[in-house]
């Protein structure tokens, strides 16, 4: 197994309760089939779209976040006037699917394998007039400008990370930085949209956006059977 999974199974024996261990073991038999997507450079299809996915990038179709993320996104949320901010974009999913309505999209990962498998998509679907994409921690490389609409698949297991890749999965603080500074990034009446999955602690993840003043609802919800994934919606108080 890849040195991802068996991270996440000692992370899994540690927690409490057999249905989510159980859970969690489904989710890994899945990957752990799934390995040769993993390793190498694929094409994913999401949507009748090509999407590149490079080695130590996330997999927005095997890791299912990112292609969930991304078809929620539709006129209804992406105004063709938005500025839109992906941040911790991967392969770059979400900024392409919110290209194809936003006027302005800025993509953000701090990966730089990431960074340039995003830039091959946004050039492969012809979006690199209105899509940029830029390295960075958060929000550093955005300071100063706001946004009518952010996305967020974090990562949400808890631990430290050991490689860029990992970044994606594990942190020690990445939500709670993120919904320290997540104010200071909306436009007036902006909103973010926030992926989280069941096999983390999401009650203590919401409360962070709580404690800095956002009202929380449900966008849109998928059940794997080895973990449920929630859209939340985000707005100011």
């Amino acid at each position: 197994m890849p040195r991802q999974i068996n991270r996440v199974l000692d992370l899994s024996l540690i927690q409490k309760g057999t249905h989510r261990l159980w859970r969690t073991l489904l989710h890994l038999r899945f990957r752990a089939f799934q390995r040769h997507r993993h390793d190498r450079a694929v094409i994913e299809w999401v949507e009748d779209k090509p999407i590149l996915v490079l080695p130590q990038v996330m997999n927005p179709v095997l890791f299912m976040t990112g292609k969930f993320l991304a078809s929620v996104l539709s006129p209804q949320w992406v105004a063709s006037d938005a500025a839109v901010l992906d941040m911790g974009t991967g392969s770059g999913i979400g900024a392409v699917f919110a290209g194809r309505w936003a006027r302005r999209v800025v993509a953000v990962d701090l990966n730089p394998a990431a960074v340039r498998c995003a830039r091959i998509n946004v050039l492969l679907h012809r979006l690199e007039e209105r899509v940029e994409v830029r390295a960075g921690d958060l929000f550093a490389p955005v300071q100063g400008e706001r946004f009518d609409l952010v996305l967020f698949n974090p990562p949400y297991l808890p631990g430290q990370p050991r490689t860029d890749f990992e970044r994606a999965l594990w942190s020690t603080d990445v939500i709670e930085r993120f919904a320290a500074g997540l104010s200071d990034h909306l436009a007036e009446n902006g909103v973010a949209l926030v992926l989280l999955s069941s096999i983390a602690d999401q009650a203590e993840q919401l409360e962070h956006f709580r404690t800095h003043g956002f009202t929380i609802d449900i966008v849109a919800r998928r059940n794997l059977l080895a973990e449920v994934l929630t859209v939340y919606r985000l707005c100011r108080d």
